[in-house]
């Protein structure tokens, strides 16, 4: 190993957690490590040939070949992922999950990519919208368990609310699910991270379209962790930091349209959870 790349892990892993004063990170070479996700919501976590496929399972894949251990995939539905960790039914969360204080609280982070969301419609709707502000009176369904209904529901109560309306919050087990129901005129706009609604409209050959022009609510993902497991978090940031320093992390990221969060942005965000 170069002194360039020695110098470029070290940084990285202090950056990450794993650097001076934390905890000592866990050898994982041979070991095999409990992965949650919900294999239902392409492109980040889904089943291609009866296999995970999709930006997580890739992710932990490139994780496990700089740490030298073994990925076991456990399908779990979103709203049970936090509940999964912490009770140590797997070991690890990667499933593009959004970080925000009340999960901080509840678990531990590595964050790893940054996003938003979009709103998708038919094509064929005159209803349209560009921001959430014109949600006020409409049936709005997205995946079940996502980190953005509190701001839906305040936008609710505080905009809505003085138009005499609210918005009728519809939540399926599935984006898949939202999507159909979409599709079927039991919901008038569907709202996810804005790489899985892209999908969406290329899956329905046009039947659906994006409405919004820029993502909304930027939000940063992390894997997420008991906190008790702390040494298995190190272990894992060291790999990260390897992944970094080898430029497969970045190919990872431009292949889904993903960003990389700045160190100012992490900061804030786990600093929110404290």
């Amino acid at each position: 190993m170069t002194n360039k790349l020695t110098s470029s892990l070290v940084a990285l892993a202090f950056f990450y957690g794993a650097g001076a004063g934390a905890a000592a990170a866990a050898d994982l070479t041979g070991k095999t490590i409990r992965v949650g996700g919900d294999l239902t919501y392409p492109p980040y976590d889904y089943f291609l040939d009866k296999k995970p496929a999709g930006f997580d399972p890739e992710f932990m894949q490139l994780l496990a070949q700089a740490g030298g251990f073994k990925v076991e995939s456990v399908d779990t539905r979103f709203e049970n992922l936090i509940i999964g960790v912490s009770g140590n039914k797997f070991d690890v969360i990667a499933s593009a999950l959004y970080i925000n204080p009340e999960r901080s609280k509840q678990i531990a982070f590595i964050p790893y990519m940054k996003t938003g969301i979009s709103i998708a419609v038919l094509s064929t709707s005159s209803f349209k919208p560009l921001t959430p502000e014109e949600f006020c009176g409409k049936r709005i369904g997205f995946i079940k368990g996502a980190a953005y209904k509190p701001k839906l529901e305040q936008l609710s109560k505080d905009v809505c609310a003085t138009q005499g309306t609210v918005i009728d919050i519809r939540e399926f087990p599935s984006s898949p699910e939202a999507t159909q129901a979409l599709l079927s005129g039991n919901i008038d706009a569907q709202t996810d991270d804005s790489a899985v609604i892209k999908m969406a409209v290329e899956k329905t050959s046009g039947r659906v379209i994006i409405s919004s022009k820029e993502n909304i609510y930027p939000v940063l993902g992390g894997l997420g962790l008991n906190k008790n497991n702390v040494e298995l978090k190190a272990g894992l940031e060291v790999a990260f930091a390897k992944i970094k320093a080898d430029g497969k992390y970045n190919a990872l990221l431009k292949a889904y349209n993903i960003s990389e969060p700045s160190s100012a942005e992490v900061a804030k965000v786990l600093e929110s959870g404290n």
